[in-house]
């Protein structure tokens, strides 16, 4: 029987994937990190790039293994994935970039079904992500998973305009997307058109889901990275959204029968440096471990007390440095099994 098994972001978590922070930079500058991170800064040398401050670091994988702890008392099979060298470069004919890090695996890799998915990330500093995955998902294939990798896109510079508008900034050149950008719903799939996901990622992805799937490329929602610090659900028919973002002319026509619940305002955790990697809305980026129950920041007293009032049992714990790495608790982790069958929730 397949270890991989997912059709939800609310189904009973049964198996995930907990990313590390270990060796974790910033990239050397290129476009696609102009583009997609930074395009508010006009002088590329204003970016701090190299390795984090070792207390971040070292006050982050604590936190993750916390995380870890959390999870395993509720049930939960944990897996890690294996270390890198970040600081090693990597060339093609068009680029040459050093790495990233392995911090979420959310960003990169989709489970849905029994299907892992590696996705065509928008940054070159992640474009051999995968590695620090690949005993893990050889071991899932084993067990009778599919493992796909989207097309090796090129990520030549005319695929980027760093100087667009917001949601702009990725041309039509190539499947890209980061897998962030998408949340299942069952035979539903929403993605985010945004400046980490184009309108061909959104194409490739229905063709390899195929027809028992329905991708719904969403324009106009938010047009940064990721969807999961604007949209979040928590049960069949119950959804949290950003109200800074998400509103009656832009919500997704197959979620309009859903119960919202507005996020309140959030406390800013600040960040360590001069630009932060994630909003403040990040302490949205809580982990839903079943209908009715998640993993969400401590700090956010606001948005516990709301969730508490739909009746969402809130298990509290902390990621320190949320802002400066860019991932809160559903982007550090990815998961792997759910218990719970295909169906349609419209």
């Amino acid at each position: 029987m397949s270890l991989v098994d997912v059709h939800t972001e609310w189904d009973p978590l049964e198996e995930i994937v907990v990313g590390t922070i270990s060796g974790a930079q910033v990239p050397v500058t290129d476009r696609s990190l102009m583009a997609a991170e930074y395009a508010d800064f006009d002088d590329p040398q204003e970016i701090q790039t190299g390795p984090y401050p070792r207390h971040v670091l070292e006050e982050t994988e604590a936190e993750l293994e916390e995380l870890v702890g959390l999870l395993t008392d509720l049930g939960v099979t944990v897996r890690r994935p294996g270390g890198r060298d970040h600081k090693s470069m990597v060339s093609t004919p068009d680029w040459s970039t050093d790495g990233f890090h392995d911090y979420c695996p959310r960003d990169g890799f989709l489970t849905v079904g029994n299907t892992i998915i590696e996705s065509p990330m928008v940054l070159r500093s992640r474009f051999l992500e995968g590695f620090a995955y690949k005993d893990l998902f050889v071991e899932y294939l084993r067990s009778g998973a599919r493992w796909l990798s989207a097309p090796k896109p090129q990520l030549a510079d005319a695929l980027y305009e760093p100087t667009a508008a917001p949601g702009q900034r990725l041309r039509d050149l190539e499947p890209v997307f980061d897998a962030a950008n998408v949340l299942r719903f069952g035979t539903d799939v929403l993605y985010q058109v945004s400046d980490s996901g184009n309108r061909l990622g959104a194409l490739w992805l229905q063709a390899v889901l195929g027809e028992q799937y329905t991708v719904h490329p969403c324009e106009g929602l938010y047009p940064s990275t990721h969807i999961d610090s604007t949209l979040t659900p928590l049960r069949p028919g119950l959804i949290m959204v950003n109200p800074s973002r998400v509103n009656d002319d832009n919500m997704p026509e197959f979620l309009r029968g859903w119960d919202r619940i507005e996020c309140p305002e959030l406390v800013d955790i600040g960040y360590v440096g001069k630009h932060p990697r994630g909003s403040v809305w990040i302490g949205m980026n809580f982990l839903v471990t079943a209908p009715g129950q998640a993993i969400v920041d401590k700090r956010q007293t606001d948005l516990i007390r709301e969730l508490e009032r739909h009746k969402v049992e809130v298990i509290p714990a902390q990621l320190t440095h949320a802002r400066s790495l860019g991932g809160g608790f559903h982007c550090v982790t990815l998961d792997v099994r759910r218990r719970g069958e295909l169906a349609t929730y419209r």
